[in-house]
């Protein structure tokens, strides 16, 4: 499968399940919980639904898998999707929510795109093709490369973590950064240097595991490897990775 045709597929979807939720959260929505806690709105599972009629026609032959259904399908080829990512947001009229897609081939993720509708940004990433942010809907004019800082000393880096349990395990004396509702995306701009975040599932974080290490950056589970299933972990800038990664006590591996 051509990786171009993929990635306009990714786009063109994510587009239309961006209206989608655009429209649902300007009309106002509100949240129940599921088993697990998490918040959940009638618009998460309407865009979840879009996305796999969509990928399913488009690609019969593909995997799906999403927060809301689960999984459909076996295939080496798996479209990961949250289709709100950010659903306290969301409910509370907040425009800090985006929309995900990312394609792992044979466990490795090969393309994603974030899209943040309220926000009117959108980012993206291929495989060797690099991070890139526009408005949206996209515009080439818009268009911009990322790339995390260039920080090497710790003293010097601008941090930040999930929750104060997780920055309680960060360098003492390094400068936390104040909290963001989109710190990964300070990360690909070069704006803070690392974000330990040790929650959450892997449709929350396939597609910035490839934004960040298109970006020069780099990601580290909790089990020393390099995949979005196991809880979060560490990402960061390449220069600082190794230096965290001992002060975190993470393994050397998998």
């Amino acid at each position: 499968m051509d990786r171009a045709d993929d990635l306009r597929l990714a786009f063109d979807t994510s587009d239309l399940a961006a209206e989608l939720a655009l429209a649902h959260f300007e009309s106002g929505v509100s949240a129940t919980l599921k088993a697990d806690g998490t918040p959940v709105t009638e618009t998460d599972r309407a865009v979840e639904r879009l996305f796999r009629e969509t990928l399913s026609s488009a690609r019969p032959d593909d995997a799906l898998l999403g927060e809301e259904f689960g999984r459909l399908g076996e295939s080496e080829r798996v479209w990961i999707i949250d289709p709100i990512d950010g659903t306290s947001f969301f409910s509370r009229r907040d425009p800090n929510w985006r929309i995900h897609i990312a394609l792992q081939i044979a466990g490795s993720i090969e393309l994603a795109v974030v899209t943040a509708p309220a926000l009117r940004r959108c980012w993206w990433a291929t495989r060797g093709g690099g991070s890139f942010e526009s408005s949206w809907p996209r515009e080439e004019a818009d268009t911009k490369r990322l790339e995390v800082s260039a920080t090497s000393v710790l003293a010097d880096a601008r941090l930040e973590a999930l929750d104060d349990v997780s920055g309680a395990d960060l360098p003492p004396g390094v400068a936390h950064a104040p909290a963001s509702p989109l710190p990964l995306v300070e990360l690909v701009r070069g704006q803070i240097d690392a974000f330990l975040v040790e929650r959450y599932y892997v449709w929350d974080h396939a597609p910035w595991i490839l934004l960040v290490e298109e970006a020069g950056g780099r990601f580290t589970d909790r089990t020393g490897g390099h995949a979005g299933d196991q809880g979060g972990g560490l990402y960061s800038n390449a220069d600082l990775h190794g230096q965290l990664l001992t002060a975190l006590r993470y393994p050397a591996g998998p």
